[in-house]
């Protein structure tokens, strides 16, 4: 009983391990968005934390709301993207340890 025990405890260590790898990769990954045909850029990394925001001078003088509307819509896609980098990678990573996820 205890060596079932003590190889899950060793594959959760593993898999921590290996959590905190992928993070660190990730830390690295870039992910660039544009919104707003190409005038709102957007970048960031795999663990979806904001890198620059780049919004093109003529939309700097127009209108606040749909500058605005068309950041979060940016923004937003930037972040979906991320999110399915990151879980690819971590899927990648437990796969390896815990088969069948």
């Amino acid at each position: 009983m205890f060596g079932k025990l003590g190889d899950m405890m060793g594959r959760i260590k593993e898999m921590k391990e290996k959590a905190e790898e992928v993070k660190q990769a990730l830390e690295q990954t870039r992910i660039s968005s544009e919104g707003a045909g190409g005038d709102i850029k957007i970048e960031m990394n795999g663990n979806r934390k904001l890198l620059s925001l780049q919004i093109a001078p003529g939309l700097q003088h127009g209108d606040t709301k749909v500058l605005e509307e068309q950041l979060l819509l940016s923004f937003n896609k930037a972040v979906a993207q991320a999110d399915k980098v990151f879980e690819e990678e971590m899927k990648k990573a437990a796969g390896g340890i815990l088969p069948g996820l």
